[in-house]
């Protein structure tokens, strides 16, 4: 009785509102969404300080399928700037902007708020301080082939958020306030932790500031290959979950009456995307305001159904973060403006925006 209650109340709620954008596409989003990762992605491999035609870039890329043999005029410097630099610098913007940008859907959706995102329970903070104990300390940096940076960043942001749930766990995470006053402290502790070890540990913290920024000038396959997991496996976890989360945008009482475990839900799908949030800071440092503009811009593009706002989400985050890198490297040539930096000045007015369109509409 329940579940076939349930299931007539979600398929109600998840019919979206098309807006003039869905209904030009119809039923081909995600064909078309990919179609402009790829173009974009192509484009990307293109720019640098040494650039690189697009049909040339594209016949090196195929010339690396299997079963295909293309006699590609190129000079030995190209290949290896592609392959060795390009390549992997354009995977790990794409894995960090899907994952931060899936991650920041799931927030929005347990909370139940547009202004939610991945660095709420202490993501960032806590990577931060797992980063800069690494950089200060005497460990070496290229250890195990992805150093110790990002294994310290992914080990501080789990403490992190895993220090948050313990603080509110008297709320049984029933209380949405309760969890991000915890985040929110948990977060000041390991700012001012980390402030400490910039002041105290002269030019030796000089890469702090790097990663604090984020960037992906350091982007490697090993540190990928690293991430991956955590990203798939967490992003496979809260799209189960789907429908649990289509359910809760009614109200966590309704939801409950409707069969969905509203505290266990929460738990896991907050769990799960603070992982994957966690392995996107570790490969990159801290890029802000991904996983609050990309979500909220698809579910006005395609609606609020999570079984398709999650995977566009992480389409159209991997296309934004790509292109913004470009943006970054080609904004002052030859330097590089963090990509933090950048995602800043895009997503601080998008958040006024949201901030204000939310309490016009009595949402905040």
């Amino acid at each position: 009785m329940f579940r076939s209650t349930a299931a007539a109340t979600t398929d109600r709620i998840e019919e979206p509102r098309r807006s003039a954008w869905a209904r030009i596409l119809g039923a081909r989003p995600f064909l078309v969404s990919s179609v402009a990762l790829l173009l974009v992605a192509l484009f990307a491999l293109t720019q640098g300080t040494v650039a690189i035609p697009v049909t040339t870039a594209a016949a090196m890329l195929l010339d690396r399928l299997p079963f295909v043999h293309l006699d590609v005029q190129a000079p030995e410097a190209w290949q290896r700037i592609l392959f060795d630099v390009r390549v992997p610098r354009v995977a790990a913007a794409g894995l960090v902007g899907a994952a931060l940008s899936y991650s920041g859907a799931a927030y929005q959706g347990v909370f139940r708020n547009p202004l939610a995102d991945p660095f709420l329970l202490g993501v960032a903070s806590g990577a931060g301080l797992g980063a800069s104990i690494a950089i200060v300390s005497p460990l070496p940096v290229d250890s195990y082939g992805f150093g110790w940076v990002p294994l310290f960043a992914f080990a501080g942001a789990i403490v992190a958020v895993a220090l948050v749930y313990g603080l509110s766990r008297t709320g049984g995470l029933r209380d949405n306030a309760t969890l991000l006053l915890a985040g929110v402290a948990i977060s000041a502790v390991a700012s001012g932790i980390t402030s400490f070890l910039l002041l105290s540990g002269g030019p030796k913290t000089f890469p702090i500031f790097s990663f604090l920024f984020g960037g992906f000038n350091t982007a490697s396959w090993p540190r990928l290959l690293v991430a991956l997991p955590y990203v798939a496996v967490g992003a496979l976890v809260v799209y189960v979950h789907a429908r649990a989360l289509n359910v809760l945008q009614l109200d966590e009482e309704q939801a409950a009456h409707l069969g969905v475990d509203v505290t266990r839900t929460k738990i896991i799908v907050l769990a799960a995307a603070s992982i994957i949030a966690a392995a996107a800071v570790a490969v990159a440092g801290i890029i802000g305001f991904v996983g609050l503009v990309v979500p909220h811009v698809v579910r006005m593009l395609a609606g609020n159904d999570y079984r398709r706002l999650l995977p566009l989400t992480a389409i159209l985050g991997a296309t934004f973060v790509i292109l913004v890198d470009v943006a970054a490297r080609s904004v002052l040539p030859p330097q590089e403006v963090p990509v933090g930096i950048v995602t800043e000045i895009i997503g601080a007015p998008f958040f006024l925006y949201l901030l204000r369109r939310g309490r016009a509409a009595g949402l905040l």
